[in-house]
């Protein structure tokens, strides 16, 4: 199987050789961009499967070039930005981005958030070839035509609004959504708060989640963020 081909858009000499020298290690392609003008031509004239992006360009502002790839394609982008603000990583994730790594990063988170992007695009890839009525991800299953829940051979009972949580971070598993996605996708408005949805998010993870148990983790906290859902078999520290 021929390896993805990764765009990565950092202006930074250093810090670009880390990324693009980790890649070649690993047997990924890869092309370059410094400036935001130039990642814009290159993810439409070569069609990457992802994109590694700095916020902090000299000609563009990295949440700019999100919106514009965001306006005609799905390519999964990742943040890596020096910006740490909770502000930042909203406003990246909101525009589009898929994750956010803050710098200084190590190469091996950098590689495990890589390989869940490209695993949702290969997800993504096989459910359109294949009935999507039901999701499995480990031993969760969802069953969307019987509006049905298990976690191995027992059935989960979920009240319509954990329900609608679980299969809005099932359909975009692997990805960031931030607190106002959820809110704007379940509630249609920002009338519940952040707290509020907290509440429900964790009666959720009460039910589906076995208690002391990091392999029984599903859902991932993004402190100040939002939440994501883990793959099955993915590396990442869990919050």
């Amino acid at each position: 199987m021929n390896k993805p081909l990764i765009l990565v858009v950092e202006d930074d000499k250093p810090i670009r050789k880390l990324i693009t020298t980790t890649l070649e290690t690993q047997g990924y392609k890869y092309h370059t961009a410094e400036t935001g003008e130039a990642s814009i031509l290159e993810a439409v004239s070569n069609q990457p499967d992802l994109m590694i992006l700095d916020l902090g360009l000299p000609d563009m502002d990295g949440v700019d070039i999100i919106r514009k790839v965001r306006s005609w394609s799905n390519l999964p982008i990742i943040v890596v930005s020096a910006r740490s603000e909770d502000r930042d990583k909203i406003d990246a994730l909101d525009a589009g981005a898929d994750d956010y790594l803050t710098k200084p990063f190590s190469v091996e988170e950098l590689l495990a958030r890589l390989r869940v992007s490209l695993r949702r695009i290969r997800y993504d890839s096989e459910k359109l070839q294949k009935d999507a009525s039901v999701f499995t991800n480990g031993s969760l299953k969802i069953d969307y035509a019987a509006g049905c829940v298990w976690m191995g051979q027992e059935e989960i009972h979920l009240t319509p609004i954990e329900y609608k949580l679980l299969c809005l971070l099932a359909k975009n598993a692997g990805k960031v959504l931030t607190h106002n996605y959820i809110l704007r996708e379940i509630w249609g408005s920002l009338t519940y708060d952040v707290p509020a949805l907290r509440v429900f998010m964790a009666t959720l993870r009460k039910k589906i989640e076995k208690p002391q148990s990091a392999q029984s983790k599903i859902i991932q906290t993004h402190i100040g963020v939002g939440y994501r859902m883990l793959q099955s078999g993915e590396d990442i520290k869990s919050g």
